[in-house]
């Protein structure tokens, strides 16, 4: 045996290895130290944008009390979230998968619970942290893959497409190309040719650009671009007759101590406003997608890594899930929104990440940037709302993996499709979807084919739908 097949393939236990080594298991995976360093980096470079993104999101809403989360304090609560469970996942469950708060689920937070239900946002951090604490008993219990099993799979297909076209029509309208209309209720903004729109159209190029030619951390130097575009721009024309308003400044300092005022701002009162059913139904519909999106995410990841056993299984998968859950509760408390691991680790892996090494480095550049929450403040909605179109591409690429010449799934994914942005609600289309499915199948006489726990899904659902038209 060479050399070289020698050193990879070290015994756990060899005096050679390190307490590093030793405690990761680089060496036993094939990978190194240095690799693994590497590897972090370019996990982190490539979805370090979510801190001026989940900010954004959370920011563009206004709750029933007047209150707005403030972008420099969501960026704090973000990084602290997504550091602490990152680690947390480089250390206990020993795989270079990274966490930090959910595109998509953040939508849901903001413009299903917020803006369309009318909860406070403490009391939507209230369900985030308990459908977290629910999907955490579930792990432990082995329920999790009962319920997963229990979907479709072309419906757990649906409503990733379906909350990527939500998040791209949110960019459409942050970057001001998308506006009311009492003829149509959305239509072209009239009014293309001011500055706003410029600089969301100079972002969206230039990120698409990046994108394109697989640019490490695309997405990041897109925002960052844009930022600088705008502020140039706002020098130029900034308080003029065309751009009366400004959009971006030079920020005073670039480093500050970091405000946790968000940290622990939840409230349980969620039954008290929406109802035992309705509460139940929304808590429900953000729990199936933070369950299907990390199992899919996960196994994944595990296949590109090379992780999985011959069986196609990941060892150790109940430590991934269960940090991932406390992740799911943590955000809540932080009110971050919901984090989850993020597909985004394929960058690392790509790179050679095989350990929780990876996993650490990552941790640990998001607690770095808990203290860069200036930076926060100028980022304009013009320059993230370029990423939310993107990232809504992302999402729907397995939209050709859906049996869409079979109604009976067909229909049922193509109403969680549409449903999601056109009722600006993924509560709405996640329950369209499997109350359509449900139907059709007894309509087919083909009852036994839907799983009994479906049943119970589309129940909760029926009565969250005729609750709304009788209350």
């Amino acid at each position: 045996m060479a050399t070289t097949d020698q050193d990879r393939l070290i015994r756990v236990g060899d005096p050679r290895m390190s307490g590093l080594d030793r405690f990761f298991k680089i060496s036993e995976r094939g990978s190194s130290v240095r690799t693994e360093v590497i590897a972090g980096f370019a996990t982190w470079l490539t979805m370090a944008y979510i801190l001026f993104v989940n900010p954004a999101i959370l920011g563009s809403v206004t709750d029933r009390a007047g209150t707005t989360l403030a972008f420099p304090q969501v960026l704090t609560v973000t990084a602290l979230v997504a550091g602490v469970m990152t680690l947390a996942m480089g250390i206990y469950a020993n795989y270079p998968f990274a966490i930090a708060a959910g595109l998509g689920l953040n939508a849901f937070v903001t413009f299903s619970l917020v803006a369309t239900l009318g909860l406070t946002w403490p009391q939507a951090m209230g369900v985030i942290l308990i459908e977290g604490a629910i999907i955490s008993v579930l792990v432990l219990t082995g329920f999790r893959e009962a319920v997963l099993n229990a979907i479709p799979m072309d419906l757990k297909r649906a409503i990733g497409i379906g909350i990527g076209l939500f998040l791209a029509i949110i960019g459409l309208v942050n970057g001001g190309i998308v506006v009311n209309s009492d003829a149509t209720l959305i239509t072209l903004n009239p009014n293309l040719s001011n500055l706003h729109v410029l600089t969301f159209v100079v972002g969206l190029a230039l990120t698409a650009a990046l994108v394109t030619r697989k640019m490490r951390g695309g997405l990041l130097i897109g925002i960052l671009a844009t930022t600088v575009f705008a502020i140039i721009l706002n020098q130029g024309f900034g308080h003029s007759a065309i751009w009366p308003d400004g959009i971006a400044h030079v920020p005073s300092k670039i480093v500050a101590s970091p405000d946790f005022g968000l940290f622990g701002k939840v409230n349980f009162g969620v039954f008290d406003v929406l109802g035992l059913a309705t509460a139940a139904a929304a808590i429900l519909a953000v729990m199936l997608s933070d369950f299907f999106d990390t199992m899919g995410t996960v196994v994944g990841l595990a296949d590109e890594a090379g992780l999985l056993d011959e069986d196609g299984k990941l060892p150790g998968i109940n430590r991934v899930l269960l940090v991932d859950s406390v992740a799911a509760a943590a955000g809540g408390l932080a009110s971050s929104s919901s984090n989850t691991t993020y597909i985004e680790s394929a960058a690392g892996i790509s790179e050679g990440g095989r350990t929780g090494l990876t996993s650490v480095i990552v941790g640990g550049l998001f607690l770095l940037a808990i203290f860069f929450s200036p930076i926060a403040g100028v980022i304009p909605a013009e320059a993230t709302a370029p990423v939310l179109v993107i990232v809504g591409y992302f999402m729907m690429q397995s939209v050709g993996e859906i049996s869409w010449r079979d109604p009976a799934v067909g229909i049922p994914a193509l109403l969680t499709i549409v449903m999601m942005p056109f009722t600006y609600s993924i509560t709405n289309g996640v329950g369209a979807g499997f109350l359509a499915y449900v139907a059709i199948k007894l309509l087919q006489g083909k009852f036994r084919e839907v799983h009994p726990l479906l049943y119970v899904v589309a129940g909760v659902f029926a009565w969250y739908f005729v609750h709304g038209l009788l209350a």
